[in-house]
């Protein structure tokens, strides 16, 4: 129940372009009696505010297409939803940022990371006082920083704004009084620790060095789990592309037989980089194998009839999710794309857990992105996962991909997108399977260069042969 009926039912509208933290918000809100909507961006959240007018809109500002700046401008200046109040949430702290929330006549103004209890005060606060208009020609010109901005905003929402500002400063100063602490603490051991300073070099090195040393074989490791370059599996054809930001990844790809009929195939991605995320990827590729035992995953013996049963992929989420909650894995999760084909009905069920859905490509057709999505794993207690399914014909392609794909950025922080992912499988559907993954690779290597991509890159294309 939340902490004031009277926002039960009211309509909120998050526009976030981070998949995962639109699903916790927008689950938060849900819990607490909203009735949530959710877009991508800002141009799709103004669209789908002038369909329904929203109570609230909680936005971010960095955001492709369009800024928070831009949409709360636009819905300022529509006389329809100027009355809506309009939360920013954003990691940017600096005082300009701050009167570009003014200029664009935001309510309210939250610094990421935010907590989500103080959030929804500030959205019920706002809900339960009216946004004040504003008289013609009651401009207010600020100069800040060398830029010129001109304010029209009402005094309530003036006030508003800066109340949320000075919280956050007033947070922040908490935090800092907090480091003083510790650093008046620390200074005082100083003169302790100086002696022990030499031994501790010391042992700080050899820690590198099996630092070193479990890193590589963690990486080794990692590469030996993926799958053969020369596998091959009747009825089906596979090429994959699995190239690391790091030494170590956090994706995670693979494909095999379950038994004579059933071919598995995943791509796995945990949240975060770093050693932390690469042994949790390791972790979760060793334990979804093909092996027949009572403990397999994806495929186990029937203790009385002796026969073999594949686990449907939805099922298989659901005891992942209840193996791996975050809170166990030092505040890890994961998403994951698994699929399971059939190769008798050519029928492929599979599940996407928090993660991109799965590309599709007909013969001689058009690429598409199939329905399918669902919370990452281990981030809520007993989630549930919708399971789908689609028959695939000779020459039908599907595509498995990580994040790392359509969000890969260039040097302008413009992202790859869906779109441009489309087209370029789109260009590449008459060349070969392993073609067209290596030219979509190429496609996402050339976007971000010349540093390269920023986040781990894996594919998993597979066609269906036969007559």
């Amino acid at each position: 129940m939340p902490e004031n009926s009277a926002v039960t039912g009211k309509r909120v509208l998050i526009a976030e372009d981070s998949r995962i933290q639109a699903k916790i918000l927008e689950n938060r809100l849900s819990q607490a009696e909203y009735v949530v909507r959710v877009a991508a961006d800002g141009a799709q959240a103004l669209e789908m505010a002038r369909l329904e007018k929203p109570d609230l809109i909680i936005s971010d500002i960095e955001m492709p297409r369009m800024s928070g700046y831009e949409f709360c401008r636009a819905v300022k200046n529509d006389a329809k939803l100027q009355q809506v109040p309009v939360i920013l949430l954003s990691t940017l702290a600096d005082p300009v940022d701050i009167i570009k929330g003014l200029d664009a006549g935001a309510d309210n103004y939250v610094t990421k990371p935010y907590d989500l209890n103080y959030l929804l005060s500030r959205a019920s606060s706002l809900l339960q006082t009216s946004v004040d208009e504003v008289a013609a020609g009651d401009d207010l010109t600020v100069t800040l920083a060398g830029q010129t901005f001109k304010v029209k905003s009402g005094r309530r929402q003036v006030l508003n704004l800066l109340v949320s500002t000075f919280e956050n400063a007033v947070e922040k100063n908490r935090e800092l009084h907090r480091l003083n602490e510790q650093l008046t603490l620390a200074k005082e051991k100083l003169q302790q620790w100086n002696a022990e300073l030499e031994s501790l070099n010391g042992k700080l090195d050899l820690a590198n060095q099996r630092m070193s040393h479990d890193l590589e074989a963690a990486a080794r490791v990692q590469q030996s789990l993926l799958p053969a370059r020369d596998l091959e599996l009747p009825g089906v054809r596979f090429a994959w592309k699995y190239i690391p930001c790091d030494e170590l990844a956090g994706d995670f790809l693979n494909f095999f037989a379950l038994d004579d009929r059933h071919v598995a195939m995943f791509v796995v991605d945990v949240s975060g980089h770093g050693a932390a995320s690469a042994l949790l990827a390791v972790a979760i590729g060793r334990l979804i194998t093909a092996h027949i035992s009572a403990t397999s995953l994806l495929v186990q013996r029937d203790p009385v009839t002796n026969e073999l049963r594949v686990t449907p992929p939805a099922e298989v989420a659901r005891e992942l999710n209840r193996r791996f909650p975050m809170e166990s894995q030092g505040g890890l999760y994961f998403t994951k794309a698994y699929g399971v084909l059939d190769l008798e009905t050519r029928v492929l069920t599979y599940v996407a857990a928090g993660h991109p859905p799965l590309l599709y490509v007909p013969r001689g057709g058009q690429p598409q992105l199939l329905p399918g999505n669902g919370f990452a794993i281990g981030m809520i207690d007993e989630a549930e996962y919708d399971q789908e399914a689609i028959e695939l014909h000779p020459g039908d392609r599907v595509y498995f991909y990580s994040d790392g794909v359509p969000e890969a950025m260039n040097e302008k922080l413009d992202q790859f997108t869906d779109d441009r992912m489309l087209a370029i499988i789109s260009q590449g559907a008459s060349s070969s399977l392993s073609s067209s993954v290596d030219g979509l690779f190429e496609a996402v290597r050339t976007w971000c260069s010349p540093k390269g991509p920023r986040d781990d890159v894996s594919i998993l294309g597979c066609e269906v042969v036969g007559p």
